[in-house]
């Protein structure tokens, strides 16, 4: 009789090719075979260039799919956006890949152009059971379906097209287990938040972080999306949910979804795809939804990050292993010690990412602004995941509530995530973003970051500071 076994372990073992050691160890190295990959206009031009020096083409050009993201311009007015020579030609030579080694690609003008951790789910691209691997680190996002997926360097990206295939060290395992409800006011965005500042940014290193657990079932599947892609912030190499009646219901609506027979078919075995009831994971955390409260950061580390309700902290109150790094992000964000986080000002207001720009995000943030107005002084902004969002955002009327409101409807791309384009803070600027990541100079040179959901950001911008979304929809008025 098998041993107990967890989800990612079954899924490794279903796609092992061979092992290198022959070993059952967490550090086994193996050649695993990957199902899929996605690849974007910065991160694959190195490898198309490494094919074309060797004379390889790709082992299967249609298990790729090639989007731009992350350079280009959302500004609304298509010839407005500014391309520097770099990254038009970083755009035109995907477009040049595609065409000479015949991997589809979502241009500028594709109608279903993207983020691609946004596009790869919604076309129905992403099953049940597989290993997608991809030239991002948020790659993570497609354990919400009971996928492996994580990010790869070029050179693996290389090794990927040409043979299909990569030399993989299997990971240690973790279990988050998530019971209980989540709070009015609390989200998604909020409980992976909690998750990073509770474990800390390496708190998850080497490990593939399962979530499971009453809260976690409650989840629609894009609010799983934003759990499993920030798991990477605490050092999760892949993250995981057992996939269920939501999952497949989800694919199923999907454009290039299987057939409703091959559907029907899959159900139970998708169904299956769950850890051993006796498996053994190598941590074990345990945390009650009810306890979480909207989240917001005050550093320049997702793991920086406090309840709204609480103040900036004193670094003689922070452990001394972390003390420096505290001081350090203080110093950058331009923040004093016992500063209530809600007497912080703001000069922008993002909404967007691979994180939080999916349907569901845009609509609770349009909750919020439904009759107000960005605070004076605040510049907002909001880039649908997709241009598939933006449409049905638009078909919803959502795009008016942003308008009137006062914020930027702007186009599909990475945006101000990552600074990448003509999107960036200017030094010193504040921004309440929706965004995975604050590092330094991530959203441009000399940027102030502090993550938190959607919501809040729309409560951030029509209040001009931080500030608990929860006493807005409390009261209906500012």
């Amino acid at each position: 009789m098998s041993s107990p076994k967890t989800l990612y372990d079954k899924i490794v073992d279903e796609h092992r090719i061979l092992s290198f050691d022959e070993s059952s160890e967490a550090d086994e190295r193996l050649l695993l075979y990957i199902d899929r990959t996605v690849l974007n206009e910065y991160t694959s031009p190195q490898a198309f260039s490494g094919l074309r020096a060797a004379g390889r083409t790709p082992w299967r050009p249609a298990a790729s799919l090639g989007v731009v993201d992350h350079v280009n311009s959302t500004n609304p007015d298509p010839g407005a956006g500014a391309l520097d020579d770099g990254a038009r030609r970083q755009i035109e030579y995907l477009s040049e890949n595609g065409r000479d080694f015949g991997i589809e690609i979502f241009d500028l003008f594709d109608p279903r152009q993207g983020i691609e951790h946004v596009v790869m789910p919604e076309l129905g691209m992403v099953l049940p059971g597989m290993v997608i691997a991809a030239g991002d680190s948020h790659s993570t996002t497609y354990g919400a379906f009971g996928v492996v997926g994580f990010g790869i360097g070029t050179s693996d990206i290389e090794h990927l097209l040409a043979t299909q295939t990569l030399v993989y060290r299997r990971l240690k395992t973790m279990r988050v287990a998530v019971d209980g409800r989540l709070a009015p006011g609390v989200t998604a965005k909020d409980l992976i938040m909690e998750v990073i500042r509770r474990i800390g940014a390496d708190g998850a290193a080497g490990h593939a972080v399962e979530f499971a657990g009453t809260a976690i079932e409650a989840l629609g599947v894009e609010a799983r999306m934003t759990v499993c892609n920030m798991a990477v912030e605490c050092g999760a190499r892949v993250a995981l949910m057992a996939p269920d009646d939501k999952v497949i219901d989800y694919i199923a609506s999907c454009p290039r979804a299987p057939s409703a027979e091959l559907l029907a078919q899959a159900r139970t075995e998708w169904s299956s795809l769950r850890s051993d009831p006796d498996a053994r994971f190598n941590k074990e955390i345990a945390l009650d939804a009810s306890e979480v409260p909207p989240m917001v950061s005050w550093g320049t580390s997702p793991d920086q990050s406090l309840a709204i309700t609480q103040s900036v902290p004193d670094p003689e109150d922070i452990p001394a292993a972390r003390r420096a790094d505290a001081v350090r992000a203080l110093a950058y964000m331009g923040l004093a010690p016992n500063t209530p986080l809600q007497d912080i000002a703001i000069d922008r207001a993002f909404i967007g990412s691979c994180t939080n720009a999916r349907l569901s995000d845009l609509r609770d943030a349009a909750e919020i602004l439904k009759g107000r107005k960005v605070a004076p002084g605040v510049r907002a902004m909001i880039s649908p995941g997709s241009s598939n969002v933006r449409r049905a955002a638009e078909a919803e009327g959502i795009d008016r509530i942003f308008i009137d409101a006062g914020f930027e409807w702007r186009r599909s791309g990475c945006s101000l995530c990552l600074a990448m384009n003509d999107d960036s803070l200017a030094p010193g600027e504040r921004c309440a973003s929706s965004t995975n990541r604050n590092f330094e100079g991530r959203q441009g040179i000399g940027g102030r970051t502090h993550l938190m959901s959607p919501a809040m950001v729309a409560a951030a911008a029509v209040t001009g500071k931080l500030v608990d979304v929860r006493s807005l929809a409390a009261t209906g008025a500012l």
